[in-house]
């Protein structure tokens, strides 16, 4: 069985290969990664051969998920590294700014057995952290065979990978078998796993660590920097209407393009950050502005402490779309009015934002569904309908008001997800003593 999976993983590769190949010679992605994608880590990497917590958060989401867990992990486990490894690009440039109590970053390892066992010797975890759904066959059964502690922790099962999960169940079920724990986000994901193969003694329902991950206005040190970095880029008087659109798709600046135009007709000073989800759309998405009419610009090409004077400015920069959300009077959050699954509507909801956001949001519904019955987002059908709700919205500043209250108040009620996961962590690191922060001294000849 796993021969056959590491077979079509190879396969897989060879057929994806071209457009890899295009990605490195026209934008020179992946090619820096290669190496530690092939289990070839730094000489100075783990230099000692300390045992470690490994993290896997595969990109930007799951990265910022794991800033709730990893300084509590340090203190309670200080004798043992804490590593981060992720799959994309974005992650790992998130990563380095955001994570600050993590001795190093690498990129994930390729899931052939021979590049596995190569980085786990360099890593040396006594227990590997997956964020949300990154299960993967050939390095969970070396784990087991290594005895490494397993969690699966932030854990979902969407409606969009559930089909295809019962397709595989046989597979599925043995890999399922070689982890230790599910720290699950709700009773639905729960259930779907125990579906698949899953023990339920096994399965524990934490809640949502992206409640527990959020940084408000309070934020302090490297954090706080980078906000207010930002924020001196964009001195938009109090009075004036700011739109969001977060994490956008192809598809959707279109969409939201036409829609400013009759709110232009509304509240002719307003301003529209079009923030795409992906860098290699930035030039596309500013396109597309700049031939819609509007006076358009780049973040990167913004004055310092002055007012952007355009109609539509594209964020074109990493990492900057969460503190801006303060200066919003309306947010929408991408990736869901085209079917891509939906995006995290959790970052404006704690700086008291009214949300607005598509039909598709299979990848966080149950914070989608519990947004809604709270009375805390709106969830719009179409291009047209995003355009009424705007204008809607931006007309009525006493919907704004109770919609931001309500957001901000969800968010408060659901936090406690940290807690929970770290318990589960903590039987699981049972033998593991707490207590100084020395390592063990090692002799070298």
């Amino acid at each position: 069985m796993y021969f056959a999976y590491s077979l079509l993983t190879c396969l897989g590769l060879l057929l994806v290969s071209p457009y890899f190949l295009y990605q490195a010679i026209r934008h020179r992605k992946y090619i820096g990664s290669l190496r530690q994608r092939l289990g070839y880590l730094p000489v100075s990497f783990n230099l000692d051969a300390d045992e470690s917590i490994w993290i896997h958060a595969v990109s930007v989401g799951e990265v910022l998920t794991a800033r709730a867990l990893v300084p509590a992990l340090r203190e309670r486990y200080p004798q043992l590294r804490v590593f981060v490894s992720t799959t994309t690009i974005a992650g790992q440039q998130i990563a380095r700014r955001r994570l600050q109590d993590v001795d190093a970053i690498f990129y994930f390892p390729f899931d052939w057995t021979f590049i596995v066992r190569r980085t786990l010797r360099l890593v040396r975890p006594r227990l590997f952290i997956m964020m949300e759904t990154e299960i993967w066959p050939n390095l969970l059964r070396e784990c087991r065979t290594r005895g490494i502690r397993t969690v699966l922790v932030n854990g979902r099962i969407s409606s969009r990978s559930y089909p295809r999960y019962r397709l595989i169940r046989p597979l599925f079920k043995r890999v399922l078998a070689d982890i230790d724990r599910f720290c699950v986000q709700g009773e639905e994901s729960r259930l779907r796993l125990v579906d698949l193969g899953a023990d339920p003694a096994r399965i524990a329902v934490t809640g949502s660590l992206k409640f527990d991950s959020l940084e408000g206005p309070a934020a302090v040190g490297p954090q706080a920097r980078a906000r207010d970095r930002v924020l001196r880029f964009f001195r938009v008087t109090p009075n004036r209407p700011v739109i969001i659109a977060g994490s956008t798709l192809k598809g959707e600046e279109a969409a939201m393009l036409h829609a400013f135009r009759r709110v232009k007709t509304a509240a002719p000073d307003a301003l529209l950050i079009l923030a795409p989800r992906h860098p290699e759309r930035f030039a596309e998405a500013e396109a597309l502005a700049a031939q819609s009419g509007f006076r358009t610009t780049r973040r990167s090409d913004l004055p310092i402490d002055a007012e952007p004077r355009a109609d539509i400015v594209v964020l074109d920069s990493i990492g900057e779309l969460a503190p801006l959300y303060q200066i919003a009077t309306i947010v929408f959050v991408g990736g869901s009015l085209v079917d891509a699954g939906g995006h995290n509507i959790l970052e404006p909801a704690i700086f008291g934002k009214p949300i607005l956001f598509g039909p598709h949001m299979q990848n966080f519904q149950e914070i989608a569904d519990a947004f809604l019955h709270a009375g805390a987002a709106r969830q719009v059908q179409s291009a047209d309908d995003l355009e009424a709700r705007l204008v809607a919205l931006l007309t009525d500043p006493v919907r704004q008001a109770s919609l931001g209250a309500a957001a901000r108040a969800l968010v408060a009620a659901n936090r406690g997800a940290k807690t929970r996961t770290l318990d589960v962590v903590a039987e699981l690191m049972a033998d593991i003593q707490t207590g100084g922060n020395v390592r063990p001294f090692r002799l070298v000849q």
